[in-house]
């Protein structure tokens, strides 16, 4: 199955936002909601293009604004559609209200997010402030580091949102690589056919059996109009965190048989490059992590033991993983493209979190890096490895606060 799945596949070049657009095609996406914002605006682009050829067979909605386009998938898939969108930076924003409906509503809604700066001041650049600071809506957020992965994660983002019924983010860096041109191995419409299977929603549109989606509903569980009842509002929200918990064994089951199909494995939550036997792990998220990689080979040649974990899955977010990967490590360097204001990088906070109460001597220091495009150079975090290290090394490390990697 595997080797004739590959066979099947054709490589061409095609940019981050190109693959997509591909990625939503070969899953026979039947509503698209578009609206245009930088740098996102060819994935739609390409969908119209795509649809007006004939070659999906798919309604093509466009819209006034980014908070009618969730409305849209919202509407379309709580009917049985599978949809999709893409949007940045403040379109991403500007969707807030809709991202927590989808979530709370457990609709398989699948975004495409080319991050972007968040102003003011106006930015057009990458960052992942956007997605960073929608990390809390109920959505699966994952992030690709290449063409090759936006485009294999859009495919596998649809049977993981079907199988747990929760909305997925698929991330991926504006301009670095949504308008980079990268060779990427594309699937036939068949081998995707066999690999996700047609929608069966699980929300009921009936005539002759009506029903109300998301009706006010009180703290404390209640009888309904039949006298059967029915859960409050914490207990759905509790069953909201549940499912994400869950999804943890969705996204490494589905990575898995990914890789068993088409040759590339998703299996594990997050990517290790010369983890095995490393002392000190850089941690980064996205395109980051591939110059990640490049900073630890320049430091292995220094004979620093340094390896890399590249956060794929955010949300939600790999606990166990981490631990099992930073074991041995006693230095985590975090290197951040955002920040939650107030406190220091958002995975630097994640992982200070994971290894609360493990008992663990392991020192974590997190850099700010590469806000609103600002260029982030192997030789650079190779540096500030080596500095971290001189500090903790000599015991003056202050792990408090975030350095940031700019001019003041």
């Amino acid at each position: 199955m595997k080797a004739n799945s590959k066979k099947q596949d054709a490589s061409q070049m095609l940019d981050g936002n190109r693959a997509a657009a591909l990625g939503a095609k070969l899953c026979r996406v039947q509503v698209v909601a578009a609206y245009p914002i930088t740098p996102q605006t060819p994935v739609t682009e390409a969908l119209s293009e795509i649809v007006e050829r004939g070659e999906l067979q798919a309604q093509y909605v466009t819209v006034e604004s980014e908070h009618s386009a969730m409305a849209v998938c919202s509407s379309a898939s709580l009917v049985g559609a599978r949809t999709f969108t893409a949007t940045s930076s403040h379109g991403l924003a500007y969707m807030h209200e809709m991202l927590h409906w989808v979530a709370g509503t457990r609709l398989p809604v699948v975004l495409a997010c080319v991050n972007r700066a968040i102003g003011a001041p106006w930015n057009v650049l990458n960052d992942l402030q956007d997605s960073m600071s929608q990390r809390d809506t109920g959505w699966i957020q994952m992030y690709a580091r290449n063409n090759q992965e936006i485009l294999d994660q859009i495919i596998q983002a649809y049977r993981i949102a079907e199988k747990a019924y929760l909305p997925v983010m698929v991330c991926y860096d504006g301009y670095t690589l949504s308008h980079t041109d990268m060779p990427v191995d594309v699937p036939s419409q068949d081998a995707v056919d066999g690999f996700l299977p047609p929608y069966k929603a699980h929300t009921i549109l009936d005539p002759t059996n009506p029903k109300n989606y998301n009706l006010v509903t009180l703290a404390n569980p209640r009888l309904n109009a039949e006298g059967v009842l029915c859960h409050g509002y914490m207990e759905i929200r509790y069953l909201l965190q549940e499912a994400l918990e869950k999804s943890k064994e969705a996204i490494a089951s589905v990575g898995r048989e990914f890789g068993d199909l088409f040759g590339r494995s998703y299996a594990s939550l997050l990517w290790e490059d010369m983890m095995e036997g490393a002392e000190i792990a850089i941690v980064a998220t996205g395109g980051l992590a591939m110059e990640a990689i490049v900073a630890a080979e320049m430091l292995r040649r220094d004979g620093i033991r340094a390896g890399v974990i590249g956060l794929r899955v955010f949300r939600p977010f790999p606990r166990a993983d981490v631990l099992r990967a930073l074991q041995g490590c006693r230095l985590a360097v975090v290197f951040d493209r955002s920040i939650s204001y107030g406190n220091e990088g958002t995975a630097c906070s994640e992982t200070k979190a994971a290894l609360y109460g493990t008992g663990t001597n392991m020192r974590v220091h997190g850099f700010i890096v590469g806000l609103g495009g600002r260029d982030v150079k192997a030789r650079e975090l190779a540096g500030a490895v080596k500095r971290t290290l001189s500090l903790t090394d000599r015991g003056a490390l202050n792990s408090e606060s975030p350095e940031w990697v700019c001019e003041i």
